[in-house]
């Protein structure tokens, strides 16, 4: 029987410098305390509808929404993000959460894995060497067994397949029409806070503004070969120097 020891050693490096996944509900509170939130939009080819029983494929389209990249059926995944450099703001003296009872849940879930095709990797994670050496099980054969953080993670996965309308409608509002290729990027961008809030309370209440369609959609990377692939294909390419229509970052990986 594998099982990975965990204890958090209260060291902080899981706070700092980081762009945080949050829900929509703590987007609107992170926005609401003064903080900044992007979002990181990808995009990835569904020219067909895959096999039912592809597990991998139904957890990757319940947290997408349809749209069409020229003639290239795609889904788009948008994620919200709270950006800091160096501590998170709500860290306070003896890298203490100012925001404890209301962290996000990827907060709470940390270092597990949300998505569950992902393993439990220690040497992937921020942990110092002593946060692996506790007494007590934290996962047992890849399966969390602390059900505070495997609620967490349940919660998160909830979360995620209730806001993808919520996320389309937030794109129309805001002009949002680029997204990166899945697996080789993120396209980033940084609307004025006061304006993202505004958007987000809009699509929180307007269930009609939830089921529109976007479907023109151009994908960036900063791969020319990727591009020259999808403009062969029928879909709308864009270097990343060059699709300057919107402000926007890139990020590579």
């Amino acid at each position: 029987m594998d099982s990975t020891h965990f204890d958090c050693a209260q060291c902080g490096r899981c706070c700092t410098d980081l762009r945080l996944p949050l829900t929509i509900a703590e987007a609107i509170g992170w926005l609401e305390r003064g903080g900044q939130v992007d979002l990181l939009c990808e995009a990835i080819a569904w020219p067909v509808e895959p096999e039912a029983d592809n597990a991998f494929a139904a957890y990757k389209r319940q947290r997408t929404f349809a749209g069409k990249s020229g003639e290239l059926p795609i889904r788009v995944g948008v994620t919200l993000a709270a950006t800091f450099t160096g501590p998170c703001p709500n860290l306070g003296d003896a890298m203490r959460c100012g925001i404890y009872a209301e962290r996000p849940l990827v907060c709470r879930v940390y270092p597990a894995e949300i998505n569950p095709f992902y393993a439990l990797r220690p040497e992937f994670k921020l942990c110092p060497d002593k946060a692996w050496q506790a007494p007590t099980p934290f996962a047992i054969n890849g399966k969390m067994i602390d059900a505070v953080t495997r609620d967490a993670i349940d919660a998160s996965r909830r979360a995620d397949e209730e806001s993808v309308g919520m996320k389309r409608a937030l794109c129309e509002r805001l002009g949002i029409d680029l997204a990166s290729v899945t697996n080789e990027g993120f396209v980033i961008i940084s609307p004025a806070r006061e304006r993202l809030l505004a958007a987000l309370l809009d699509v929180q209440q307007d269930a009609q503004a939830q089921n529109a369609t976007h479907t023109a959609w151009t994908l960036v990377s900063n791969r020319r070969a990727t591009v020259d692939t999808l403009i062969e294909v029928g879909a709308l390419g864009a270097m990343h120097t060059q699709a300057s229509r919107n402000a926007f970052q890139y990020i590579g990986l």
